[in-house]
């Protein structure tokens, strides 16, 4: 209904002007036009620039990452409140459940292997320092073979079992080094499998929690794509929540205005849903480049060509702007020479 007077207003105003134009408008028109154009917000001596537009708010498209399964839970409807950490949807989360199950069963026989590992490094330390101590018998008995030898008191066939003796003595010391390298490398491949499986574990859990979807911030459900019992993809849109405690009034303003408006300058927004009530906001932006004004746009001035997109910040705590409904803008107008 506003907007239908708007628009008689407008064609009152077109028409006066008209008949200024023949330089024979009578005094008693004059003061009507003015008044029109004053309320309208088009005269320079309003004071201020009318704009429409409508209200918005940060949307969020809400869905699963990674899970495919049938939703079990979907407590919320559309146009309810929610808070931050509720929880909005749940899906059947068996199969993550048991991958959980099977990642700590994983982890624990990694640990195990490990501390086999470990035993087996310790055992061919050991039996590397029982060689070492062979070697060493054997050396002193194949110097004293040796030694006997030299005196004539000593047969060849002694040195040389003692020889003997010695040679196997130390090649069994090399045996048992290399299997001391194998069993600490066997330990350090236990340890990195023991990692791994932790690591897997994470990944387990993180992926349970993804069958859980729960609100990133306080606001308001618009619009609830699934339903409950709906096998869901990885993506599929389940909720579009919007933050409606800061809202924002979309509008584009004349080209021949832009520059009677500043950016942080006040303003008083007024809906027809709500008439009398100001609320209060500021420009919070301002378009840096003109575009052709939008099929969809109604403004108070008279239709340009060229129009700046604007948006003036509101706070919204009662959350009676909701997005989508019509708006009107108020800016006072910048004086000349203000910056």
């Amino acid at each position: 209904m506003r907007r239908l007077f708007i628009g008689l207003a407008a064609l009152i105003v077109a028409g006066a002007l008209a008949y200024r134009s023949l330089d024979a408008a009578p005094a008693w028109l004059e003061q009507p036009v003015e008044a029109v154009r004053t309320w309208l917000g088009t005269s320079p001596n309003s004071g201020f620039i009318v704009v429409s537009g409508n209200i918005e708010a940060h949307e969020s498209v809400l869905s699963f990452k990674t899970v495919q399964s049938r939703i079990v839970e979907l407590p919320f409807d559309e146009g309810q409140t929610v808070k931050k950490g509720a929880l909005i949807a749940r899906v059947d989360d068996a199969d993550y459940k048991q991958q959980v199950a099977i990642a700590e069963a994983a982890l624990n026989a990694s640990s195990r292997q490990y501390d086999v590992a470990q035993q087996n490094v310790l055992a061919t330390k050991r039996t590397v320092i029982s060689d070492q101590a062979d070697v060493a018998l054997k050396q002193l008995e194949f110097d004293r073979a040796q030694t006997l030898l030299t005196k004539g008191a000593g047969t060849i066939d002694a040195r040389d079992v003692a020889e003997t003796a010695l040679e196997q003595a130390r090649a069994a010391l090399d045996r048992d080094n290399a299997l001391e390298t194998a069993a600490e490398r066997s330990a350090v491949l236990a340890n990195a499998n023991i990692e791994s499986a932790r690591a897997a574990l994470e990944l387990a859990k993180i992926v349970l929690g993804y069958a859980t979807l729960t609100a990133p911030f306080d606001g308001v459900i618009l619009v609830r794509q699934a339903e409950l019992g709906e096998v869901v993809s990885p993506g599929a849109a389940i909720v579009t929540l919007a933050d409606i405690d800061h809202v924002w009034l979309r509008a584009y303003v004349n080209e021949t205005d832009i520059g009677k408006i500043r950016l942080g300058e006040a303003a008083t927004v007024t809906t027809d849903s709500y008439p009398g009530k100001p609320y209060p906001g500021r420009v919070s932006f301002i378009s840096e480049a003109a575009e052709f004004t939008p099929k969809s746009v109604e403004t108070h001035a008279e239709r340009v060509t060229l129009v700046y997109r604007i948006r003036i910040d509101i706070d919204n705590p009662s959350h009676e702007l909701a997005p989508g409904l019509p708006a009107d803008g108020r800016i006072p107008i910048r004086a000349q020479g203000e910056s």
